[in-house]
């Protein structure tokens, strides 16, 4: 019986992987790019404005070796994980504030 390993940045499902990748809250809400670290390289996914927290971008040919077919991959699939201040200062929280006075 062959067993595979639980990988510290990877989850396997077939031939595709999944990964989580952290953005701080103003990536998501206003566009941009973040950096995703695939098996062999590390390459930049673009996010389009209103990304939102967990949304799943599909990223094909950067998942592992089909068994059948060593030539093709499965896909890697990135995980939006939003990263919030755990201690906002002074200035963020007049932000946050004015935020929440738009009703956002």
């Amino acid at each position: 019986m062959i067993t595979v390993r639980p990988h510290a940045r990877f989850d396997r499902k077939g031939d595709d992987l999944y990964t989580d990748v952290e953005v701080p809250l103003t990536t998501p809400v206003l566009g941009g790019e973040v950096e995703v670290q695939a098996l062999d390289k590390k390459l930049a996914l673009r996010l389009p404005a209103g990304t939102q927290n967990g949304q799943t971008f599909r990223l094909g040919g950067l998942g592992m070796p089909k068994l059948s077919q060593p030539d093709q991959r499965g896909a890697l699939f990135a995980r939006v994980k939003v990263r919030l201040p755990q201690t906002p200062g002074e200035r963020e929280r007049e932000l946050f504030e004015e935020l929440r006075q738009l009703g956002l």
